[in-house]
């Protein structure tokens, strides 16, 4: 019997009364190949006269299914197609190549044929030739109609084969598709036995394919098998399509179908949201990278402040002030050693007080008052170093902008010489920091927003310019709480636990009854005289004026550009550049535009013209920093973007800001580390100068008193010695600043009697004769400078410009 029989007219396979191609003759000279890209059916043996491909290795994951029954199909005797078609798809019905086709609905799946049963007929059905019963069954290889595939296996989609190729014995060829299992697909380009092959055409019987459509062979063609002229075989493996279909979808009966397009698109990768979000709360980890830096922010801010720390600067009039009153609170309990005026909130050295009374010898567990003061002010440096760092970290989304930030804040000359002083404005910076920290949380709870309004209202009665940031905090806090399900509840806990300790505050001056003045008058020329009133010490702080800051004699000038131009004027641009970026997008761009108004606030205090004295700009360091440190990332992040040097982008963005500040340290015209002294030579800056021991002085001042003035004498000084004379044996009880003895009436009135003849001392401390020429603009003083020029300097010591001296008062 030939191999190359071609039945003469195609067998119809309807849903019923199939026929077989067993009564039909054949037509020799035509021959019909297997589609390419089959898996061989379970219990099939491969073609005579080929020889079993030893090298690949059986396919384990297509096991006969011994529980299905036999194909009743392939019964001895009968003649079956190599590929049955898809009785879902109505004979005539165009169809495009590569067009997956399912069962419709109501079809009966295929059966599996089980090794007892023989497959031979099917074989030598497909090439061409009859069986008769009592073959023996075939072991070799088996072979399955095209679509069949192993289940849980994805095999990629079959390419049709030209007609009348064959493909090499022996050779397992890949199911294109992976079939549910208990479902039969279509066979794609199978012909049914007897039936002519054309180039172009379907393997259905009355099916036509596409024009145009290159059939492709991924494996030789066997020797003896005609190919149809004109078709070019193609030797390579055939290409996947690039869309897998979805085994579930099924074709539409009767539909055309395009190339390609019978598999269903995958499901697209969700659209990922933004990393970074200052209003969602959506910050990047802190990683590695971000740990190493904070860690060295931390040690250098423990080193830069802590170095020197008890000897540089020289003790100044308000540390004094200051450390007085924290001593009237634990030895007095009352808030001032002198009648309290309300002239600030005493929050600040209720805080000190707490901080000296468990020490082992309190106000004297470094040394004097001061020093324990300043050891506070370290460790309040060091917390508020870590909250800034996260704070930039959080607004910027960047470590780089943080670790920028956080080493300007801990180098700057002017932040080393006021952040160390025992200031309210230091403590008040830690207060707002830690309730910008407190809102800037991942999530937005009722602890967060509670703990950020405490710590508002703390700073605000530490220091009461803290007013001038509360516009920025409250529109952080609209934007971290808006759409949220209780931004009504959060936007009024936030205010409550704000006005919290400012409530407690002036309950305690009304208790007093010392809320409003006598009369409601609030006659700025006539102050209350029977008693003090917290309403008419604001009324006037807030009229209190001097001249403009931009003068030649400003504090501008004179003191904040001499410490450090470089952070005041870059400062100030990059506040500039926070605030244009901030409001072009406010949506993106949150962080830049909380940081430019926090700078911007507090600008405008120091501006409008009010007195101020030469440490208020201390809370203008951290918002300068912060505005350089998020701008510095901002354009290292735009310069460096281009494509062609992407790949050293992240080692230029660390390069460029450690060069800058290798300049900033080693240039003497900044300041930082070193500088140009008043002789033209470089040295290191005052801050590190080991030698310099401005303290010192004072110290031997002090030693001077307690060894030639006696303890009951009347003193006229400056309030940064009162601590070391009121706590430390023997004790000076008529020792008294210059403020209280013109302005308290006990010590002025009583102790005193405003009589230059009642002054025994005066001890001068540096620019002490400034201040009381300033104090004395209605003359309260005069009896003071009286005493003075009728007085013999007995000790003096001169440093620089620095010069302390004692006088008795004849």
């Amino acid at each position: 019997m030939s191999d190359n029989t071609t039945p003469s007219r195609p067998a119809a396979l309807g849903a019923e009364g199939r026929k077989t191609a067993a009564d039909k003759k054949t037509a020799p000279n035509e021959s019909t190949t297997p589609t390419e890209g089959t898996t061989p059916a379970e219990g099939t043996a491969p073609a005579k006269g080929t020889t079993p491909d030893r090298s690949a290795p059986p396919d384990r994951s297509a096991a006969p299914d011994k529980s299905a029954p036999p194909d009743k199909s392939t019964a001895p005797g009968k003649k079956t197609a190599s590929a049955r078609p898809d009785r879902s798809i109505a004979p005539g019905k165009k169809t495009t190549p590569g067009t997956s086709t399912t069962p419709a609905k109501g079809t009966v799946p295929a059966k599996k044929t089980t090794p007892d049963k023989s497959t031979a007929a099917a074989k030598n059905a497909a090439a061409g030739r009859k069986t008769t019963p009592g073959d023996r069954p075939m072991t070799g290889k088996p072979t399955t109609p095209t679509r069949s595939t192993a289940p849980s296996k994805t095999t990629a989609p079959t390419r049709s084969a030209t007609p009348g190729k064959t493909t090499t014995p022996g050779k397992k060829t890949v199911a294109g598709k992976s079939a549910t299992p208990g479902k039969t697909t279509a066979a794609a380009k199978s012909t049914a036995p007897g039936q002519k092959t054309v180039p172009g055409t379907s393997a259905t019987p009355g099916k036509k394919t596409a024009p145009g459509n290159k059939p492709m062979t991924g494996k030789p063609t066997a020797p003896g098998k005609k190919t149809v002229p004109g078709s070019k075989p193609m030797t390579g493996k055939p290409t996947a399509p690039t869309k897998k279909t979805a085994p579930t979808k099924k074709a539409a009966a009767g539909k055309k179908t395009a190339a390609g397009k019978g598999a269903e698109a995958p499901a697209r990768r969700p659209r990922r949201g933004p990393r970074f979000s200052v209003a969602r709360g959506w910050f990047p980890p802190l990683g590695t990278k971000g740990r190493i830096a904070l860690i060295l922010s931390l040690l250098t801010g423990l080193v830069s402040h802590g170095y020197h720390l008890f000897r540089y600067p020289l003790y100044l009039t308000d540390e004094g002030i200051y450390m007085q009153r924290a001593w009237s609170v634990v030895r007095e309990t009352s808030l001032s050693p002198y009648t309290y005026d309300y002239d600030h909130a005493p929050l600040g050295w209720i805080t000190l007080a707490g901080w000296a009374f468990p020490l082992p010898k309190q106000f004297e567990a470094f040394g004097n008052a001061i020093n324990t003061g300043r050891f506070l002010m370290l460790l309040v440096h060091i917390a508020s170093v870590y909250l800034l760092f996260e704070i930039a970290r959080r607004l910027s989304g960047s470590v780089l902008a943080a670790t920028v930030t956080s080493f300007l804040f801990n180098v700057s000359p002017l932040a080393v010489y006021f952040q160390r002083q025992v200031l309210l404005d230091n403590l008040m910076i830690f207060w707002l920091l830690l309730s910008l920290f407190m809102l800037l949380r991942r999530e937005v709870t009722i602890r967060s927003v509670f703990g950020g309004g405490m710590a508002l209202g703390i700073a605000l009665i530490t220091k009461e310019n803290a007013i001038f940031f509360v516009p920025s905090f409250v529109y952080l806090l609209y934007r971290r709480v808006k759409g949220s399900a209780s931004s009504r509840f959060t936007s009024t806990l936030w205010p409550f636990a704000a006005a919290t300790p400012i409530g407690a505050y002036v309950t305690y001056a009304l208790l007093k009854n010392e809320l409003l003045p006598s009369g409601f008058d609030f006659d700025l020329n006539n102050p209350p005289a029977d008693h003090v009133s917290l309403l008419y010490t604001l009324w006037w702080q807030l009229n209190r004026n001097q001249g403009t800051l931009f003068s030649h004699t400003g504090l501008l000038q004179t003191s904040w550009l001499v410490r450090d131009k470089f952070l005041l004027i870059a400062g100030v641009c990059a506040m500039v550049i926070c605030l244009w970026i901030g409001l072009r997008d406010r949506k993106r761009n949150l962080g830049f535009l909380v940081a430019g108004t926090l700078a911007l606030g507090y600008a405008f205090y120091l501006v409008r013209g009010s007195v101020v004295l030469d440490f208020y700009v201390t809370p203008l360091i951290p918002m300068l920093a912060l505005n350089l440190g998020m701008v510095t990332d901002r354009l290292l992040k735009g310069t460096f973007a281009n494509r062609f040097i992407r790949g050293a982008h992240s080692v230029t963005r660390v390069a460029v800001p450690s060069f800058a500040a290798f300049l900033l340290l080693a240039s003497p015209a900044s300041g930082y580390l070193v500088h140009t002294n008043t002789e033209g030579h470089t040295q290191i800056a005052d801050q590190y100068q080991s030698k310099i021991n401005l303290t010192g002085m004072q110290h031997a001042q002090i030693a001077w008193v307690r060894k030639h003035v006696p303890p009951n004498s009347r003193i006229i000084m400056d309030d940064d010695l009162w601590g070391e004379l009121h706590d430390i044996r023997p004790f000076y009880p008529y020792a008294h600043s210059h403020w209280n003895a013109s302005s308290d009436p006990d010590v002025r009135d009583k102790l005193f009697k405003k009589r230059w003849q009642n002054v025994d001392y005066i001890i001068m401390s540096n620019k002490m004769r400034r201040s009381m020429m300033l104090n004395n603009s209605d003359g309260r003083e005069n009896w003071i400078l009286q005493a003075l020029r009728n007085s013999t300097r007995v000790w003096s010591v001169t440093e620089g410009n620095i010069r302390l001296e004692i006088y008795r008062v004849q």
